[in-house]
């Protein structure tokens, strides 16, 4: 196997190391990782967007190639308190339930250690309000005994508008206030803010945390305050954290118009289906609508049939397919590579798109209503982000031609509707390949499944036979 040296000048050798021959590290030891699996902490009172940045920034970074996970400690609290009363469960002076809060938080650590040590992860995200000096700390103490870096997200705000919106979208709706209406599911809440009020001690940069590693996000995204980032992942995490937004938009996905192929001229097919495309965008109405398009001919005249500005991205361009460009499926089969080659030079392709897409990702987080005009296989890996689609599932994505994608953030995730333009759909997936059929690029070797198929549960999702933590009945 390959190791990697770090020498002088921070620059990498690559030599081999016979295996047989290495010393294997004593049973109970840690590892003294180059790259320590990280925790990221999240700090704030309830209501301030903690667990939608959780879900984001988890989304991201799986999405990358960084295996993340969220541990949000509330549900391990209502795994433990089947019948939620009201807010009494939150006040400072009920000792019963401060104990059963904290037997959730250290039931919540032993996953992440599991998660980070066992089972491949990471990144463990974990959400919960750490609004005390004492549990970060005892957070921090976890880290260091486990060898894990920590990472603190804090997240302030005090408009009351937002603050009111918040609980308005998600929390009302949330298993606690299932038999509750909206107006004592409200009143509720916010007495459940004022219970952690009382002991909230933020991240002091100027004194007590000013050696620790975090990002405070103030008033939903207007300010920031980074302290001590260190290294690449954490420089990641901040940079995705300042570009996310929470402002109602509409993304619409398509492929360009039908062609010969991407860089070619539209067909009459694909100048029917850019002029509806135009028609329907004009109704939508949108204010300040940026359309995007790579810088091939089927996606370029798609957009300039639309009648507004419009801005290339080269990132958007497809991957030449390399040995298998404009080859026929019998001649990949037969004659030009082997299964195993063409199964090794789709996951290459995939893991060089998100690479290569990653600006745009970021872009779109940053913007209003965007229509993005490309490829297929380059759509699929947008898709894959918004709809948290793993390395695996992306390729199998379902993008047929002449279809317009309209994707709808919501609070922890993303709605998607189909909208056919012409009555006709092009999909140049399969469920075998064709004889004589044409290979453009790798995406023609998959098979295909609808987007709105629920996703298979991530590793580790599965309902656990016993409770996590001690379960009470009502408190």
């Amino acid at each position: 196997r390959l190791q990697v040296c770090e020498r002088q000048k921070r620059q990498k050798s690559w030599f081999v190391v016979d295996q047989r021959s290495s010393p294997l590290p004593p049973p109970n030891s840690s590892p003294h990782l180059a790259n320590p699996p990280t925790v990221v902490v999240m700090v704030g009172l309830p209501a301030r967007g903690k667990t939608y940045m959780s879900k984001k920034l988890t989304r991201y970074l799986n999405w990358t190639g960084c295996p993340t996970k969220v541990f949000n400690v509330g549900e391990y609290r209502r795994e433990a308190v089947k019948n939620y009363s009201s807010y009494d469960f939150f006040r400072p002076d009920n000792d019963c339930a401060l104990t059963i809060r904290q037997e959730c938080a250290l039931a919540a650590l032993r996953d992440v250690r599991s998660y980070l040590k066992h089972e491949g992860g990471h990144v463990a995200v974990f959400d919960a309000t750490n609004t005390t000096r004492e549990r970060r700390d005892l957070i921090l103490a976890f880290g260091a005994e486990n060898g894990f870096k920590v990472f603190f997200v804090e997240s302030l705000c005090d408009d009351p508008s937002v603050i009111a919106a918040n609980i308005m979208e998600v929390k009302v709706s949330c298993p606690d206030y299932r038999d509750c209406n909206k107006t004592e599911a409200m009143l509720d809440f916010q007495r459940r803010i004022e219970c952690y009020k009382s002991s909230y001690q933020p991240l002091d940069p100027d004194h007590h945390d000013r050696d620790l590693s975090f990002i405070k996000v103030m008033d939903v995204g207007q300010r920031f305050l980074v302290n001590h980032v260190q290294g690449h992942l954490q420089s990641k995490i901040v940079y995705f954290l300042m570009n996310i937004q929470v402002q109602p938009r509409t993304i619409y996905l398509c492929c360009h118009g039908d062609g010969t192929d991407a860089d070619s001229g539209l067909s009459p097919r694909g100048r029917k289906f850019s002029s509806v495309l135009a028609q329907f965008v004009e109704q939508q109405q949108l204010k300040d609508l940026k359309v995007w398009t790579s810088q091939l001919g089927c996606s370029v005249q798609t957009a300039e049939t639309l009648g507004r500005p419009y801005e290339q991205w080269t990132a958007l361009n497809q991957i030449n397919a390399g040995v298998c460009e404009e080859v026929t499926y019998d001649q990949v089969t037969y004659d030009q590579v082997t299964y195993d080659q063409v199964t090794y030079d789709q996951v290459t392709y995939d893991q060089e798109l998100v690479q290569r897409v990653e600006p745009v990702i970021m872009e779109l987080e940053r913007q209003g209503n965007v229509l993005v005009i490309c490829h297929r296989a380059v759509l699929r890996c947008l898709l894959a982000y918004f709809l948290d689609k793993s390395a695996e599932e992306m390729p199998y994505l379902k993008v047929p031609a002449h279809t317009l994608l309209k994707l709808t953030p919501v609070a922890y995730g993303c709605r998607v509707e189909s909208i056919g333009l012409t009555g006709e759909t092009l999909n140049s997936h399969r469920d075998g390949a064709q004889a004589g059929d044409t290979l453009m690029t790798p995406d023609l070797l998959t098979s295909a499944v609808d987007i709105d198929k629920p996703a298979s549960p991530p590793a580790g999702g599965e309902a656990q036979e016993s409770p996590r933590c001690r379960s009470s009945d009502q408190h």
